[in-house]
């Protein structure tokens, strides 16, 4: 691993906690995030000369809050604070900083700065878009595509945010328990897109950004501490620890995708996958099934599969059904579709995409399981064009690597029957 990937990904993992902090210390949204940014420029610039610090969230903490505050103290001709060289050096006072912020402080004000997101005076999908801006650091690409929206609509959802929690004074104290119950689901919502953007990144070069899925499970761990007796909140953690255990049998040596059915399962977090099951249970005893539930119950079933072979995809299937009556939406019909052609055929799993083609008409998965359908029928013109409209669309380079696999080889699979949908 190079040092500037582990620096990348220090900083994507330092930056919750980073932010949270700084948004404590100044107040404003816009002056915590220069800050934060301030201080990943300082650090690319210093950590590779000098090795990265013993904490480097207390470090960013640090070199951010005072080259605000320095900042801050030149517009009103102050005297500046000293060079950052002379600052990063002060050992004393980083170790002062950490001690300052004790890890049940940064737990709290990571959580609090996201039920602050999830106010009530803002909209759902500003709740969201913020939170994914601010606490986890993503691009308004990544966001847009996370929500299957274009750039613009985002970029505009979160300016409108900012906006509102400057025009209405929102307050930063963390809210009370009967509040935070009413914005809980909002900030399920918030942790699950975390998640996902880890497990399946909407841009870069790393197919997987590990740092965003442990931090996402790490707040899913600290919600459930909150509200112990909540299933959706117990199916939420189980989902992510179940879609995690697969993690290190994902990609190939060289970051090529491995599909579920291909992967080695002795790969697979044994542990996670008995905490996440253990969890589906107890959320199963409540008999409230919800969207996380039913999601983590068809995670449980892959990760109880010995075999691929051994997948129980007519359950599966029945769970998506169940699903998409709770929660509809595209991509759970994009799911069920391929758990339908695994339990039964092709031609139906295409019947069931599409009323629902167009809203996925952006989206890379839908084309590369269109095309995987397709192929099965014998279409292979048009399985051709869906596979092409997939690459257009690829987020990341394995993502594109894979479906060029696919066409490459699409006339000698074509002689086959039962070629595995993509189902990562």
């Amino acid at each position: 691993m190079s040092d500037a990937f582990a620096i990348a990904n220090m900083l994507t993992g330092a930056r919750p906690r980073a932010m949270a902090a700084l948004l404590r210390y100044f107040r404003d949204l816009d002056l915590a995030e220069e800050a934060y940014q301030e201080a990943c420029l300082r650090a690319v610039h210093n950590w590779p000369r000098k090795g990265p610090p013993r904490d480097p969230v207390g470090w960013l903490v640090f070199v951010g809050r005072n080259a605000a505050v320095d900042g801050l103290r030149r517009q009103t001709r102050h005297v500046a604070l000293p060079a950052e060289d002379v600052l990063s050096d002060i050992e004393d006072h980083e170790a002062a900083v950490v001690e300052q912020m004790d890890e049940a402080d940064y737990r709290d004000d990571i959580l609090r700065l996201m039920f602050i997101c999830a106010h009530p005076d803002l909209v759902a999908a500003q709740q969201v878009a913020l939170a994914l801006r601010i606490v986890s650091g993503l691009s308004v690409a990544e966001i847009a595509a996370a929500f299957l929206a274009k750039e613009k609509t985002i970029e505009q959802r979160i300016t409108r945010a900012k906006r509102k929690v400057m025009a209405a004074n929102i307050p930063f104290e963390a809210p009370d328990a009967i509040e935070r119950a009413k914005r809980l689901s909002a900030v399920a919502a918030m942790i699950y897109l975390i998640f996902n953007e880890g497990y399946s990144a909407s841009g870069g070069e790393s197919h997987i950004r590990k740092s965003l899925c442990d931090e996402a499970i790490r707040l899913g761990r600290l919600l459930l501490r909150l509200f112990p007796s909540d299933p959706e909140i117990m199916g939420l953690l189980a989902l992510m620890l179940l879609t995690h255990a697969r993690m290190p049998a994902r990609l190939d040596a060289a970051g090529g995708i491995i599909l579920l059915e291909d992967q080695d399962r002795s790969l697979w977090h044994t542990g996670l996958i008995t905490e996440g099951i253990a969890l589906v249970e107890k959320a199963a005893r409540h008999r409230a099934a919800g969207f996380y539930q039913l999601q983590a119950a068809i995670a449980a079933l892959h990760a109880s599969a010995k075999r691929a072979e051994d997948t129980d995809w007519r359950g599966i299937a029945l769970l998506y059904e169940r699903l998409e009556a709770v929660q509809p939406s595209p991509v759970v019909r994009l799911n069920r579709a391929v758990a339908v052609f695994k339990a039964n055929d092709a031609e139906t799993a295409l019947m069931l995409l599409e009323p629902v083609e167009d809203e996925l008409a952006r989206y890379f998965y839908s084309h590369g399981v269109r095309g995987a359908l397709l192929q099965e029928l014998g279409q292979k013109d048009a399985a051709r064009e869906a596979f092409n409209r997939a690459i257009a669309l690829a987020r990341t380079p394995a993502e594109a690597r894979h479906i060029r696999e696919r066409l490459d080889g699409l006339e000698a699979m074509a002689k086959k029957r039962k070629r595995p949908v993509s189902a990562e």
